[in-house]
């Protein structure tokens, strides 16, 4: 049964720390490139009433629900339906003291059963972030080969039995049988892990995570979206950027690297080819991850890391 969106709460992952990064409570102008239901933008609103925020999201439904929760805050708050890779293109040409971005799945998302992205129930097997464009996971399966299902769920699920899953799949495609719903896959996964390793994870966990990444792409556009953002920054305005998956931070950290001039190419390379430039300053030469008060209150953010640069002068 849908649940009225409503009725759906999310709570803002490393919120205290993100604010003091990107110095909320000082004044400016900002960007929520991953609004979603607006927790980090309603708090960087009430740290400042000077404050304004642009928000981005590519979910209808969560620029919706965000805009009737920060109605509150009048012109202060904007909003546009967009993916966060395009905020050069949303910002044009405005500059910016501060730019967020949390690439996590919202829990509206992943609790409401519609959407596909869960297994706990039945439902279309979709788990498209933006509904309005693009193919579904189930379209994924049926127009994709083996070993390209089978690569995908080990580049991004890190799936140990992801041959043997992708073959099943297929063996199904084009039958009465094929996968058309999360039920049907999450049980396909569990009948193909077994024999194998005991997990405090469904077996389905990490095929549905390499599935979401694949279908809205969220690997290959957070590069551009941070050196999109750097671009749309003033000096000594900051990026912000939780990511949940090592894939994703590994992607953070050795851009943020780049774009500090730390040169990442062989050290008898006689030209650098990796693109490395002085932009920014490292802000945090560790990612921050939760404290044991937030992970005992929201167990969703145990895989969470804050990573942050400064824009230097150009």
């Amino acid at each position: 049964m849908h649940r009225d969106a409503g009725s759906f709460t999310h709570q803002s992952v490393l919120l205290d720390e993100t604010l003091a990064l990107i110095n909320a409570s000082n004044g400016g102008e900002f960007v929520d490139a991953t609004l979603g239901l607006g927790g980090h933008t309603e708090a960087i609103l009430a740290a400042n009433d000077a404050n304004t925020v642009l928000g981005i999201d590519q979910d209808t439904e969560a620029l919706q629900r965000a805009g009737e929760r920060l109605a509150k805050f009048g012109k202060r708050f904007e909003s546009v339906h967009s993916n966060f890779s395009n905020v050069a293109e949303v910002a044009n040409g405005r500059r910016f003291d501060g730019i967020i971005a949390d690439l996590g799945v919202s829990s509206m998302q992943l609790d409401d059963e519609t959407r596909g992205f869960s297994f706990r129930e039945d439902a279309p097997l979709d788990m498209r972030m933006d509904v309005s464009t693009g193919r579904t996971a189930a379209e994924l399966l049926d127009e994709e080969d083996e070993e390209t299902i089978a690569n995908l769920i080990y580049k991004y699920g890190e799936e140990r039995n992801s041959r043997r899953i992708a073959k099943w799949i297929v063996e199904k495609q084009g039958t009465d049988d094929a996968i058309t719903t999360t039920k049907q896959l999450a049980d396909l996964v569990e009948r193909a892990s077994r024999g194998g390793p005991k997990e405090k994870i469904h077996p389905a966990t990490r095929t549905f995570q390499a599935l979401r990444i694949a279908v809205n792409d969220e690997i290959d556009i957070i590069e551009p979206f941070l050196r999109n953002s750097i671009n749309a920054l003033k000096t000594d305005g900051v990026l912000a950027v939780i990511t949940f998956h090592s894939l994703e931070d590994r992607i953070v950290k050795q851009a943020f690297r780049r774009f500090s001039g730390k040169c990442e190419c062989p050290p008898r390379q006689p030209v650098c080819t990796c693109g490395a430039e002085k932009l920014v300053e490292i802000l945090t030469r560790k990612p921050i991850v939760p404290k044991e008060a937030e992970l005992a209150e929201n167990p969703r953010s145990r895989s969470a890391k804050l990573r942050a640069c400064r824009k230097l002068a150009q």
